[in-house]
């Protein structure tokens, strides 16, 4: 877990970094990171797991579509390192959280729908600089979910492009 922790922190040292190399700002709070830290403390260690893979999930899509629709060379670069990077945290997390079925599951998949719609919402105007909708992004986050939750291996595919 503390390998874990600190390549996180290095995620958004890379990613300070590069919008620092755009000349935009980071921002220092954002509501929906104050809902993700209550969530993962709310019931324990198994929500939290459910919660941490949820955020690494949507990440896996959020990567993916930052890599493919750039067009600049060093945001295509770290989208890919942070790609590589999840994928192999999605698994160490479904590890550690085992089997989750009935009630739990379901309640599972309404929170990760929940979290893709609010990233959605949140970076409509992103996603479509990098050709992709809200819609066709909700769609690709889905398909990553479902994969990861039957544990089958996702191929690094593009990007659903903005016209689906």
């Amino acid at each position: 877990m503390a390998l874990f922790i600190a390549e996180e922190q290095n995620h958004a040292r890379l990613l300070a970094r590069l919008l620092e190399a755009a000349g935009a700002s980071t921002i220092q709070s954002h509501w929906s990171d104050a809902v993700f830290v209550w969530l993962r403390r709310a019931l324990g260690l198994k929500l939290e797991l459910m919660v941490l893979t949820i955020a690494e999930v949507v990440a896996l899509a959020y990567y993916r579509v930052l890599r493919d629709g750039a067009g600049d060379r060093l945001a295509t670069e770290v989208a890919a390192r942070l790609l590589a990077d999840e994928r192999r945290h999605v698994p160490f997390h479904l590890d550690r959280l085992g089997e989750v079925s009935g009630v739990s599951r379901a309640a599972w998949r309404v929170l990760f729908l929940g979290a893709v719609l609010v990233v959605a919402a949140d970076h409509g105007s992103a996603l479509r600089v990098l050709g992709v909708t809200r819609r066709g992004f909700v769609r690709e986050a889905m398909a990553e979910f479902a994969a990861a939750v039957s544990r089958r291996p996702v191929t690094n595919r593009p990007a659903v492009p903005s016209s689906a």
